[in-house]
């Protein structure tokens, strides 16, 4: 079971609702197309800042990772990455990914709850 994290570029949303809507909107656009495009600059940073704390799944000889497919950066396109991370550690990870989003100027929803971050 996995747990996932939106992360986009772009005017924080009003309210959990309109988030969703965004997300949707992006979501069809850039991960359920036919033609990915590449990451944005930020959105790569974001993903490269993620991956000083912990390794890619690739990586991960120690089962350390939180991620739960890999490379991370695949789970990327255009202005947003969608992506899962293992639900035993989702709590400390998504916090952390949440914060950083934040710390860059990215708009974090999370999925599950369907509420945006933090």
């Amino acid at each position: 079971m996995s747990y996932d994290l939106a992360v986009w570029e772009g005017e924080r949303p009003a309210d959990d609702k309109t988030a969703g809507q965004v997300l949707s909107d992006l979501y069809d656009r850039y991960i359920d197309s036919e033609v990915k495009e590449l990451p944005s600059q930020r959105i790569a940073t974001y993903v490269a800042v993620l991956l000083e704390r912990w390794c890619d799944l690739a990586e991960d000889e120690e089962d350390t990772s939180p991620w739960s497919t890999g490379p991370l950066i695949g789970e990327a396109s255009g202005p947003l990455i969608h992506f899962p991370m293992r639900f035993s550690m989702a709590e400390e990870t998504s916090a952390y990914a949440a914060a950083v989003a934040e710390a860059m100027g990215l708009v974090c929803f999370d999925v599950q709850q369907d509420r945006l971050r933090p």
